[in-house]
């Protein structure tokens, strides 16, 4: 066991190397745009001190805090439907029993985001990659909320990825108290010193941990126990006991969120995002200023000259008196030299660089109404579609997101919840089908706009042709129209009515109608008949009895 810990030691050393050349970058952004985050020592921790020291302009961290919620509501917002549960079999999703069991499947994964801690670390998770490039957080199975959330902040880890540039692997190398160390993995599973700190009650020392989880490489397919699992979860108390296992375990998934902002060649780590772009200006901001501070210094409190006899005595500050001889040829308190700065250039450029540090973080994207004095618009149809077309410029990143934050997050969130028997029956149509997550965000409703103004085109002009030729309607398949249209603004299931009971309604309405058609026949027969009856012959009788004889003798004839 100790060589095989020695492994997993060596390989953090590795992973340590490799990330090596992002630890000055971070740190920048880190001192910059959003200092409470970025851990880069053990000793990081419970950290109170001010950290903004070198922000004399928060431009830069009100711009991420927009871009996060900005994400936050346009991919998933706990306000709305966000996302839906669909198969590849498009016909079979059409089926209303399969239909309604996905919807009632998703409403489950919704209640147990909004119960636990799930929407609070998305926030989080979008600020963090929007300034570093990468995020991360772990997904456990939780007692109380059935699944949580434990979000990490960069420094904090160390990734690795497949060949097929999927991340795999995480190691973190942490600091953990006796007491939280003695409750998490045991009393007979610490090394011999951590057991002597105990049991003298010194529960808020610390140690060092690491965490380690990544594909196991030999393991028994038949068994399925955690030691068996595709992935291997390793705690190690480093530096104790030949760095000591405190606990081997496992997991079927693999049950990070390490999303990315950009990824380039084969690089493990994100980067190009808004707070590496932005940097540059947000330095340049803070320097700007600083210079505007002193010129305005310069205009308000200038250094003054006064005579020497005053050295040591003199008082400059407003209501102070100072003492001068009159008769001294250099006698008087006035400024130094001629202060006339002109702050106009400097203004200028403050706002030129406070629009460049919004515009790398797409705060007018995410802003219902853009900065350059728009015509407020008159409906609110007009402003969802004004940020709809700010959102789709985000799309190749937020496609990224839902690959590698969305879809795992929901793919582990619906495996515990089905383990757990959280989700109602399931119908015998669903046996052995892949289920997919289909995404209704305000982000993918954008995307899918273009299909919506299709068929509103073609639903105007068809309606004002046939207005002169009512036959066009016979071109449009009103039910197919209704069942795509819904799916595109993912419409509950449980609004549209099957085609089964559609078809039913349709024939009972039909049978309905020639009842009432037959009905209405029989009053204006006997009507008539009354009339005939009451109508005088030239032959004698009236017009019915004759009509009756004329019957008569053609069926005699024949």
């Amino acid at each position: 066991m100790a060589e095989l810990n020695e492994r997993y030691m060596k390989r953090l050393g590795s992973l340590k190397l490799e990330r090596e050349s992002y630890y000055s970058h971070w740190k920048q952004i880190t001192d910059n745009i959003l200092p409470r985050s970025g851990r880069y020592f053990l000793e990081d921790r419970n950290d109170g001190e001010r950290r903004n020291l070198d922000i004399y302009d928060s431009t830069g961290t009100r711009a991420l805090n927009i871009l996060a919620a900005g994400m936050m509501a346009g991919m998933s917002s706990p306000a709305r439907k966000w996302f839906n549960l669909a198969l590849s079999d498009r016909d079979l999703m059409e089926f209303q029993p399969v239909k309604i069991w996905l919807n009632e499947a998703a409403d489950v994964l919704r209640t147990l985001f909004a119960r636990s801690n799930t929407y609070r670390v998305l926030h989080g998770i979008y600020e963090e990659m929007g300034a570093f490039g990468t995020a991360c957080a772990y997904l456990f199975r939780d007692h109380h909320d059935v699944i949580r959330l434990y979000p990490q902040t960069v420094g904090e880890f160390y990734l690795a990825q497949s060949n097929r540039g999927v991340i795999d692997t995480i190691y973190r190398e942490f600091q953990m108290q006796m007491g939280p160390m003695k409750q998490e993995f045991g009393l007979e599973n610490l090394s011999m010193a951590s057991q002597a700190l105990c049991s003298k009650g010194n529960m808020d020392e610390w140690a060092t941990v690491v965490h380690a989880i990544q594909p196991r490489q030999q393991r028994d397919m038949v068994r399925s126990d955690n030691k068996n699992m595709p992935w291997e979860s390793v705690f190690i108390e480093s530096g104790q006991d030949n760095n000591l296992t405190l606990r081997e375990s496992g997991f079927k998934q693999f049950p990070v969120l390490a999303p990315r902002w950009i990824v380039r060649g084969g690089d493990v780590y994100g980067s190009d995002c808004p707070g590496m772009t932005a940097l540059g200006d947000v330095m340049q901001l803070q320097d700007n200023q600083i210079k505007k501070a002193k010129g305005i210094d310069y205009m308000t409190d200038p250094p003054l000259q006064v005579p020497t006899a005053l050295r040591g005595s003199e008082d400059v500050l407003p209501g102070g008196t100072s003492y001068y001889d009159p008769a001294a040829p250099s006698g008087g308190i006035r400024s130094a030299f001629e202060v006339n700065l002109n702050l106009q250039h400097l203004l200028e450029d403050i706002v030129d660089v406070r629009g460049r540090i919004n515009s790398a973080f797409f705060v007018d994207m995410f802003q219902m109404i853009s900065a350059q004095q728009r015509q407020q618009p008159e409906t609110a149809r007009e402003i969802q579609e004004k940020h709809e077309e700010k959102l789709l410029i985000l799309g190749p990143v937020l496609e990224r997101n839902q690959n590698e934050l969305l879809d795992p997050l929901v793919d582990n969130a619906f495996t515990i919840a089905l383990e757990d028997g959280l989700f109602p029956a399931l119908p015998e149509e669903l046996q052995g089908q892949e289920i997919s997550v289909e995404y209704v965000s305000m982000l993918a409703q954008a995307q899918k706009s273009v299909g919506i103004g299709s068929l509103d085109r073609i639903l105007g002009t068809v309606g004002q042709i046939a207005q002169f030729k009512p036959e066009a309607l016979d071109k449009i398949n009103t039910d197919e129209m209704i069942d795509e249209y819904s799916n595109m603004l993912g419409v509950s299931p449980h609004v549209i009515v099957a085609n089964e009971e559609v078809a039913f309604i349709r024939q009972n309405r039909a049978e309905a109608q020639q009842k009432a058609q037959e009905m209405s026949i029989i009053p204006e027969a006997a009507k008539t008949m009354k009339t005939l009856s009451e109508t005088e012959t030239e032959e004698g009788g009236n017009a019915l009895d004759n009509a009756q004889r004329n019957v008569a003798s053609q069926f005699t004839q024949l």
